[in-house]
Formats: C-alpha cells, structure tokens, sequence
C-alpha cells in the first residue's frame, strides 16, 4: 500500500495539533487533533484559503454556542437545534466546507458547561483554532507538493497507454471486452488529470517573472490535456467502429493505418520535446510528412465515398476521418506553442519535471 503526501500531512497534522495543545495544557487537547483533520487541503493556495474560512466558521460557531448556552444550557435539544442554526448560516454566508469543524466547535462549547462557561468557551475555541492553525503550517511547510511534476508524468502515463491501445486495435489484434474495460478506465484518469490540472493552477506564485512562466505553462499542459482527450476519441471510435473498418477497401486501411502511426509517434516526439530530450526541429519532420499523408487520407476517402456511393458503411466510417483529422490539429497547434515555449524566455520555462525512476 503506497501513503500519499496528504496522508502523511494529515498524521503530521493531528500530532502537532496534540502536542501543541499538551505543551500549553489545554483541555480536552483531541478537539485540536479534529480540527486539524479537517483542515488539511491539497494545495497551499486552499490551505490560505481553508484558514480563512475555517476561522470565520468557528467564530459563528463559537458565537451561537456561547448565546445558546448562556440562555438555554446544555440540553440535548439546544445542542441540536444550534446546530442547525450554524448550518444555516454557514451556507448563508457560503461557508459549506467549514460546517463540520464549525459543528465541532458548537458540541465542544456546550458539551458540558458550567460556573466557568465564558472561560470555558473561549478555552475550546482556541484548542479549535490551534488545531486549525497547525494543519495550515503542515500544509505549508510538510511535503510541498510537486502537480507540475505529478501532471506531467500522469498525463505521460496515460497518453502512452493509450497510443499503445490504438496502435494495437487499428491492426485488429485487440481483445474487444479488455480494451472496452480500460476505456471505461482511461476516462476516469482524464478526469482525474483536469482536476490535478486544476490543483495545479490554483497554485500561485509570488513573483512577477514566475507568474509569467506559471502562465505559459499552464497554456502548455492545458492543450496537453486536450490532446490526449482526442487521442482517446480516437480510441473510442475505433474501438465502436472496428467491423465497419476492416471491412473496408485495404488501400484505405493501409493509408489510415499510416496516417495515424505518424501521428502516433508525432506526438511521443513532442512529450520528449517537452523536458528537453528531442531537437526542437524534429517533431516540424513528422509534421511536414504527416500533412502529406493526411492530404492522401481525405482524397482517398473521398474516392471511396464516390465508388460505395449507395453503401452505408462508407458513411459509418466518417467519424474515424474527422477524429484523426481533429486529432492531427491539436497535435499540430500543441507544437506550435511547444516551439514557442521551448524558444522564448527558455530559463523562466525550465521545468520542475525531474526523470522517473
């Protein structure tokens, strides 16, 4: 079983929590640990932002509790309907994902008050906010986390799955349940990626000449993405497709067939483009070639299209043109900013992408 970094964050989180409220013989110290539990985020910039909010819904918490307390008491009944009071009101003011910490606040106050209860209070809801603040030094300071590294080799990962899975399924030697279950799979990781991708940019950087690269190479990983989704649409529809194109003419097949390895190879050269391991020269080759063949591919579906003009598989068969069509333009426009990224300002774009193991 592999621990990931917020994982470990969150157990580095709750003992500082702990320790911190033992070394200032707080009672009740495990609030702190809860408290901390929840505020752990994935990103530094939501950390700021968690914080923020966090306090914001402990002092309503803490606020409505005390009142309540004070005029009511402790009852079951008073602690439940203050509860829903608080919900109410963090989601008036927008404060959703702070409602479980702001809940924690409200039982720890009015779980046992007594003589003491403004002190008493006031006491758990500095244990609250201590656990609070010692997440956000976590998050800030325990394992910073690398998405301009994770994104890129993820997206690595997959896009080299699913070149193999194409390459495989247009020579009809695929297993059709086997590739329709990692289909199914590949969707969930493009999915997965847009929300790393977001992570990614939620991240902010705090001078002028990095926000700039932060900028381009958002631009970059975000056509990355678009990229990799039309090589899954191409996977898709020649997996739905399959019987209607091999039952077509073999010089089409052989064209296509060309066509799409170009592109195929086209676009591993431009990944290893990316961090620096290829010419910035070479992948324009395959481009230059590629255009070609795709010329060859429209003219020689339209010479079909004429001949089988009263079949309808010829027409079954058009999706596959215009996604290797569509495919090739996003390959062709990822090269261009490629290019571009790799020729301007060359220091500033110097990636943080260090060689998998």
């Amino acid at each position: 079983m592999k621990l990931g970094a917020r994982i470990l964050k969150t157990g580095i989180a709750i003992t500082l929590a702990l320790w911190l409220a033992t070394l200032l013989n707080l009672p009740s110290p495990v609030f702190a640990g809860i408290s901390a539990i929840f505020a752990i985020q994935p990103t530094i910039y939501r950390s700021y932002l968690s914080i923020i909010e966090q306090i914001q819904a402990n002092i309503i918490g803490a606020s409505i509790a005390i009142l309540f307390g004070l005029i009511f008491g402790p009852h079951p009944f008073v602690i439940g309907f203050t509860a829903v009071i608080v919900i109410a009101l963090n989601i008036r003011l927008k404060l959703q994902n702070t409602i479980p910490v702001s809940l924690v606040t409200v039982i720890a106050i009015l779980e046992s008050p007594g003589e003491h209860f403004i002190e008493f209070s006031l006491i758990r809801f500095a244990t609250i906010i201590l656990g609070v603040l010692a997440a956000f030094i976590v998050n800030m300071v325990f394992i910073p986390p690398k998405y301009e590294t994770k994104l890129y080799h993820r997206i690595v990962e997959n896009t080299e799955e699913i070149i193999k899975w194409i390459r495989i399924n247009s020579r009809h030697i695929s297993e059709h349940s086997v590739l329709k279950d990692d289909i199914e799979k590949f969707k969930d990781n493009i999915i997965k990626l847009d929300q790393l991708y977001l992570h990614y940019k939620e991240e902010r950087s705090y001078f002028k000449k990095n926000t700039l690269a932060k900028t381009r190479k958002l631009v970059i990983f975000r056509q990355l993405l678009n990229t990799t989704r039309r090589a899954l649409d191409m996977l898709k529809r020649l997996h739905r497709l399959e019987n209607e194109f091999h039952h077509m003419p073999k010089e089409f097949q052989q064209i296509f067939i060309a066509e799409l390895d170009y592109l195929l190879n086209y676009h591993e050269t431009i990944l290893l483009k990316f961090i620096g391991k290829i010419k910035p020269s070479v992948p324009d080759e395959f481009m230059q070639e590629g255009a070609l063949n795709k010329s060859e591919l429209f003219e020689s579906f339209l010479r079909l299209k004429a001949e089988y003009e009263d079949e309808n598989y010829v027409y079954n068969i058009l999706p596959l043109v215009t996604s290797i069509m569509d495919y090739s333009e996003h390959l062709e426009h990822l090269d261009v900013l490629m290019n571009s990224f790799q020729t301007y300002h060359k220091e500033e774009n110097e990636l943080d992408i260090p060689e998998a193991k």
